[in-house]
């Protein structure tokens, strides 16, 4: 049995294998297996290998598809991945749909079919152009083989893919607003509830999830509850695609068990820090998850440690920041970002970001003003959980937050050295 599932088939010149090839590697076992259970059953699996949600949020996902309504009646219900990788610093889902696209074509059946979903789409990036015309093959060779359309393998089940490509914005990543923009509207976020699983895609049950999330799907269904949860290092089941960029010796993504401590995506995988260069922080997640320290190397990248840390694993896509790079400047490209990428519906994020991207601008440009910090902490508080109408505004604080208490001495210096010039 493997321990790197997820990545075991691609190969490292990336070039994606063939129908026939990825089915002499064990390729739509898991489909075949899944095609002869029943589909509530797929979804108890899920719940008992405790696989969480890889594209930020680490929800449940046996227990988000069992809010999916399963009666006779229901009609029709949607499966939808969200491949709209926008997150700064993160590029794991690239990975596995370009080395592998018949393993997310796979995932995307075996969940429709968990869900009695007849319709699935793949929302991906607009920039992955690679990706999309690996997908395009690989979808109309398991088209041919009778694996998509009417009778899946003589099943009885019905199941059609699309793939649609994002016209690209970041709030597409939130779960309701890429709805919102599949259904040709808007890119906006949605009320909630009521929820996707009951009221999604045209108003029917819908069920979004990551790319990673779906793709190990059709692997807990092959291999087994316990051999899941035995390749963590943690409570969450499975292994988790970690990845590093920054001023590192050996950016990339890694396979590994999710729990892995950080000092070991770093140094033993990440190859440690370029020479001349130290570690000084590490934003864990991409660039919407608040920063860890130098105190932090021990901890356990897991869904909880990481959240009792005081920071989320999100993508678990590490950007590391280096002792040379200005903490004020870096923060003031993310919000930058940030700003720009707010889609505008609620007050608090659309001027609040802005703001601050306008004072950590004159920061960095040696014209801080005494009370800045204080109005930085002010937004952090205004823009936090509960304060916006989505999650936009309190991950784009987050890397605020904790800069703001782990390098107070950077935005103080800021705001010296405008007082020492003679600057009001």
């Amino acid at each position: 049995m493997s321990t790197t599932p997820l990545t075991e088939r691609i190969r490292a010149d990336r070039t994606p294998m063939t129908l026939e090839e990825y089915r002499a590697a064990g390729g739509y076992d898991g489909l075949h297996q899944a095609l002869a259970m029943a589909p509530t059953d797929i979804t108890a699996l899920l719940k008992d290998a405790n696989l969480r949600g890889r594209g930020g949020a680490g929800f449940p996902t046996g227990l988000k598809w069992s809010f999916v309504p399963m009666d006779d009646n229901t009609g029709l219900k949607y499966i939808i991945c969200n491949a709209d990788e926008m997150e700064p610093g993160t590029f794991k889902d690239r990975l596995l749909l370009e080395g592998d696209p018949h393993q997310m074509i796979e995932a995307m059946i075996v969940s429709g079919y968990a869900i009695q979903a007849n319709v699935g789409y793949i929302f991906l990036r607009g920039e992955y152009k690679l990706a999309a015309q690996r997908l395009r093959t690989a979808m109309a060779e398991a088209r041919e083989a009778g694996l998509l359309g009417r009778n899946v393998q003589g099943s009885g089940f019905d199941f059609e893919l699309y793939l649609h490509t994002s016209a690209g914005r970041y709030i597409c990543g939130e779960e309701t607003a890429l709805l919102s923009s599949l259904q040709g509207e808007r890119a906006v976020p949605r009320a909630k509830p009521p929820f996707p699983q009951q009221v999604g895609l045209f108003g029917r049950p819908s069920v979004v999830n990551n790319v990673e999330t779906l793709c190990n799907v059709p692997h807990i269904v092959r291999e087994g509850v316990d051999w899941f949860r035995n390749l963590s290092h943690s409570e969450d089941g499975g292994t988790k695609l970690y990845g590093a960029s920054g001023r590192v010796n050996n950016p990339g993504v890694y396979e590994l068990p999710i729990g892995t401590p950080l000092r070991e995506v770093l140094e033993e995988h990440a190859g440690g820090m370029k020479d001349g260069y130290q570690f000084k922080a590490v934003l864990p997640g991409g660039a919407s998850t608040p920063m860890l320290t130098r105190d932090h190397l021990d901890l356990a990248l897991d869904f909880d440690s990481v959240g009792k840390a005081g920071s989320r694993l999100g993508t678990g896509t590490l950007v590391v920041i280096d002792d040379r790079t200005s903490i004020v400047g870096l923060l003031r490209n993310l919000e930058h970002f940030f700003a720009q990428e707010s889609c505008g519906w609620c007050t608090p994020c659309r001027d609040g970001l802005s703001w601050v991207e306008k004072i950590l601008a004159q920061m960095q440009a040696g014209a801080g003003q005494p009370g800045d910090i204080e109005v930085l902490e002010q937004h952090v508080r205004d823009l936090g959980p509960g304060k916006a109408f989505c999650a936009h505004a309190p991950g784009a604080v987050g890397p605020l937050d904790t800069a703001l208490r782990y390098f107070r001495d950077e935005f103080e210096q800021a705001i010296a050295a405008h007082a020492t010039a003679g600057g009001q």
